[in-house]
C-alpha cells in the first residue's frame, strides 16, 4: 500500500498585498512527525492557515499535493474530507451546537451516504477518546468551546483529531497556555495516532512539547520559508541557544516576514 504523502512546493502567500510566505518547500509522508519552529511573525501560524483555505490569504504561487491531488484547488471542507486536518492557535466558539453532534456531523461528512457512524459505535469511540484525555464526560454536551478554557480548547483539538483520523494533521500552537499534566496528555493523544496512515506538521515555539512527541524532523522558519532543517537535536540546541546562531550563521538581520502579519 502507498505511503500518503503531503508535498508543499514553491509556496508563496499574501496578506492585503504583503508577502508572508516566500518560496516555501516541505515534504511529510505517512508516519512523519514534523515540527516547525522559529521566532515571533516569521509566518508560522499564515502557512497552516493558508494549507487550509483561510480566505484572508492568497497564494499568489506554488502548490501543495495530497497524494497527488492539488488541495488548492479544493474548497476547505473539501479539502478537510481528503484528509487534511488543522487544530487551530485559537479554536473558535460555537454556541448552540454541542461537542458531539460537532464531531458526529465531520465524521459523517467524511463517509458516503448511508454508511454513517451509528450512534451507539459513536458514543462509544468519543467516550473512550475522552477518557484518553482525561476529559469530563460532560464536554460531549457542552456548546463547541464556549466557556472552555485555553486548555480545555486544546484537548477539544485533540480529541477531534482522535476522532476524525485524518491522514495529516497540522497542529498550530496545540501546546500555548498547558500546564505540564495536561501538555503530557495532548502530547499522548497526538503520540497515540503515530502510524504509517498519519503523518503531522507541528508548529510550535518551544522544545518542550517535542520532549513528549519527538519528531522525525525539526525545521526553522524565518523570513517566510525554512532556513535550516534537522532532528530532534536540533529544537534542543534552540531552547538552550536561540536563535541568533542560525542568523548569523545565515547573515539573517530581521527574521520577521511583512509588518501586517500577525500571527505568533
Amino acid at each position: 500500500m502507498a505511503v500518503s504523502t503531503l508535498k508543499i512546493e514553491n509556496l508563496h502567500v499574501e496578506i492585503d498585498g504583503s508577502e508572508i510566505i516566500k518560496d516555501f518547500n516541505l515534504e511529510i509522508k505517512g508516519g512523519e512527525i514534523h515540527a516547525i519552529m522559529g521566532p515571533n511573525g516569521t509566518g508560522k501560524s499564515t502557512l497552516a492557515s493558508a494549507i487550509m483555505g483561510h480566505p484572508r490569504y492568497d497564494i499568489t504561487k506554488g502548490n501543495v499535493w495530497l497524494d497527488g491531488e492539488n488541495v488548492l484547488e479544493m474548497d476547505v471542507d473539501e479539502r478537510a474530507k481528503a484528509g487534511l486536518f488543522l487544530a487551530m492557535q485559537y479554536p473558535s466558539e460555537i454556541s448552540g451546537v454541542t461537542n458531539s453532534d460537532f464531531m458526529r456531523s465531520a465524521i459523517n461528512a467524511k463517509r458516503e451516504e448511508g454508511n454513517e457512524i451509528s450512534l451507539m459505535k459513536f458514543i462509544r469511540k468519543m467516550d473512550a477518546k475522552m477518557d484518553a484525555l482525561e476529559m469530563d464526560q460532560s464536554f460531549s454536551q457542552r456548546y463547541l468551546n464556549e466557556g472552555f478554557s485555553g486548555g480545555e480548547k486544546k484537548r477539544n483539538e485533540i480529541l477531534q483529531l482522535l476522532m476524525l483520523e485524518p491522514k495529516f494533521a497540522i497542529l498550530d500552537e496545540i501546546d500555548s497556555g498547558l500546564d505540564i499534566d495536561a501538555l503530557k496528555v495532548v502530547s499522548n493523544g497526538v503520540n497515540d495516532m503515530r502510524s504509517p496512515d498519519f503523518g503531522c506538521l507541528i508548529i510550535t515555539h518551544y522544545q518542550r512539547l517535542l520532549n513528549y512527541i519527538t519528531p522525525d524532523k525539526v525545521h526553522v522558519m524565518m523570513q517566510g520559508r525554512i532556513v535550516k532543517s534537522g532532528g530532534a537535536e536540533l529544537a534542543q540546541r534552540l531552547e538552550e541557544e536561540g536563535y541568533d546562531w542560525i542568523k548569523e550563521e545565515l547573515g539573517i538581520e530581521n527574521e520577521k516576514v511583512g509588518e501586517k502579519e500577525q500571527e505568533a
